[in-house]
């Protein structure tokens, strides 16, 4: 009986320190496990790399990984090393490779319309520090139609440098549809152009509206008798700006209501080089007066109206929607209205008969 009370107890002795063994070991798996979940939960909380965002957002918006390497000035095996590691940082496949393209998956879009705001709202972040203790020291990066730039800015920037002389302050000129898309890539802040039909794109602050009119030279039948007769308008020559430009396809339109096809022989990018031909009888423009209101002073040139319905257009100052405009900004737009608000010409009243 005492040998087994003996044995009973050794087997208990023996046993309690593997017990605590197995307890000592479990308390430590599940250390670790919380210790992991801690670690990946801090990991999910990282902020996604801001340089792999640019990258997937253009190659997005490009579908080609040459064109974002080269828009990057980067290799495409450093892209789609960025791509692979964006993947691997979110745990889902983004692209899917269609031949030499690549198209989004669903998670791809998702990610897509969260980094375009993420990458703006960067940009946005960065333009504003820049004002903070730097007065007129900041950016401001312009958008402008060739008409804005030659007949607009010029004023409009010599009174801004008075303003901010150590602002840095860059243009790049496009028609109004590349200054919408401009604005959407970030590439520019502002833009001076006429009014785009795809108001929900951009905020758009009126400058001022101008009206279309015929500009001939004074010896041209038209001028010399003061009267324009709607027949003759489809046969006559006419020197136009650029066909791939906003204001040619409202002229388009204007004319194709009216049951009419312009007889264009000579297509030009440049306003002064179209008012020089005009002069010299070899051709009509359509133009807004305040464009030529120099020839139209020295009678060099003669401005009448297209007919009874009028051709205008509104020209502003675009800028992304929700964007808080700068002091620097802010003078900008107050300079245009200035400058822009006594562009507007007075048509001679003689109507199409």
């Amino acid at each position: 009986m005492a040998d087994a009370l003996q044995i009973g107890q050794i087997h208990r002795a023996a046993a309690e320190p593997q017990a605590c063994q197995s307890v000592q070991a479990g308390t430590t798996t599940a250390r670790q496990c919380l210790d992991e979940t801690d670690e990946r939960r801090s990991y999910m909380n990282q902020p996604l790399d801001s340089r792999q965002l640019r990258a997937f957002v253009i190659l997005a918006q490009t579908g080609s990984f040459t064109d974002t390497a080269k828009k990057l000035f980067l290799s495409q095996s450093a892209i789609s090393h960025s791509i692979k590691s964006l993947e691997e940082d979110v745990g889902c496949r983004l692209l899917d490779r269609m031949g030499k393209k690549v198209v989004l998956t669903q998670a791809g879009e998702q990610l897509f319309h969260h980094a375009e705001k993420i990458l703006l709202e960067m940009g946005s972040a960065r333009s504003a520090l820049q004002h903070l203790g730097k007065w007129g020291k900041g950016r401001l990066r312009l958008g402008a139609s060739s008409t804005a730039c030659q007949y607009i800015l010029p004023s409009v920037l010599r009174e801004l440098k008075q303003s901010f002389p150590e602002s840095h302050i860059t243009i790049e000129p496009g028609d109004t549809d590349e200054c919408v898309e401009l604005l959407q890539n970030n590439r520019v802040d502002l833009a001076v152009a006429l009014e785009p039909k795809q108001r929900a794109l951009v905020e758009f602050i009126p400058l001022f509206t101008d009206e279309m009119a015929f500009l001939t030279a004074p010896l041209h039948p038209w001028a010399m008798d003061h009267h324009v007769t709607r027949g003759e308008i489809p046969r006559q020559n006419y020197v136009l700006y650029n066909k791939n430009s906003y204001t040619f396809r409202l002229i388009e339109e204007y004319f194709r209501e009216e049951e009419m096809v312009l007889n264009t022989v000579i297509e030009l990018g440049s306003m002064e080089a179209i008012k020089e031909l005009v002069k010299l009888g070899l051709g009509i423009s359509i133009l807004a007066p305040w464009i030529a209101r120099r020839e139209l002073e020295e009678k060099s040139l003669v401005a009448m109206p297209l007919g009874r319905r009028k051709l205008k257009r509104d020209w502003g100052v675009l800028h992304r929607c929700g964007k808080r405009l700068s002091l620097a900004e802010e003078t900008f737009v107050g300079l245009c209205r200035s400058v822009t608000a006594e562009l507007s010409t007075n048509l001679p009243s003689k109507l199409v008969a």
